[in-house]
């Protein structure tokens, strides 16, 4: 199986290569500059492990939540590549990414991301097998909107433990059994959960994928600012 997966739904950027078991990945905090290395370290992968596009058998990518351009740029990308190819897309939820970098020990995991504007992106996760399964839905909201099940500790993962000073770790106090405020969401974690996806058979086409942008007046105001770009530009024109 070859598969090739990106993530850039954060301040981090990565793309990663699986072929047949073995994994390689290209990892960089390089905000705003996801467009620039995308593409060039995916061909740069595909050089490393000897093999062409036309050898890959899916795009793995993670569709979010984060930031509006970066899991617009990462469904870009994929799809660019999987309709060049004729090849399925296997997306996959940015916080379940997230929740990988969790120690392998933790059953119990909290992934957040913190989304600005005094809100996170957040979701809680049960470790089976080795990989996180939901066991509720992603949501934004702010901190004091975070509840656990009683008497469930969880381990939290993600920059939303960093964000608002700290304020969901305040929240959550001794439920929250130990975290992780730097971890960032990588591509190489997205083949993670790629692999046994595509082997279950759960590709679909690049045209089907959605963003999970979750907070829609964000992406309504881009809309709203490119729209009023435009008409400017039709003004001046």
């Amino acid at each position: 199986m070859k598969l090739l997966a990106f993530e850039t739904a954060t301040e981090a950027c990565s793309v990663a290569l699986h072929v047949d078991g073995q994994v390689r990945e290209h990892f960089e905090i390089a905000p705003r500059r996801h467009a620039e290395l995308g593409l060039p370290w995916a061909e740069a992968l595909l050089a490393e492990a000897g093999i062409s596009r036309r050898q890959l058998d899916g795009i793995a990518l993670s569709r979010g939540p984060g930031a509006f351009t970066g899991v617009r740029l990462g469904i870009a990308l994929a799809q660019g590549i999987a309709l060049a190819l004729d090849l399925p897309l296997l997306p996959v939820s940015t916080l379940q990414v997230l929740a990988l970098r969790a120690p392998a020990e933790q059953e119990q995991i909290l992934a957040a991301i913190d989304a600005r504007m005094g809100e996170l992106y957040v979701a809680r996760y049960q470790r089976v097998d080795g990989l996180p399964v939901a066991q509720d839905a992603e949501r934004v909201c702010g901190p004091d909107a975070v509840a656990l099940p009683s008497g469930l500790a969880v381990y939290g993962v993600g920059t939303g433990f960093g964000a608002l000073d700290g304020a969901l770790a305040q929240r959550l106090g001794d439920a929250l059994r130990g975290q992780d405020a730097q971890a960032l969401p990588r591509a190489a974690d997205v083949l993670a959960l790629a692999v046994p996806a595509f082997a279950r058979g759960e590709g679909i086409a690049p045209e089907k994928v959605e963003p999970a942008y979750l907070r829609d007046n964000v992406a309504l105001t881009l809309v709203e600012q490119q729209a009023a770009r435009e008409a400017k530009a039709k003004a001046n024109g």
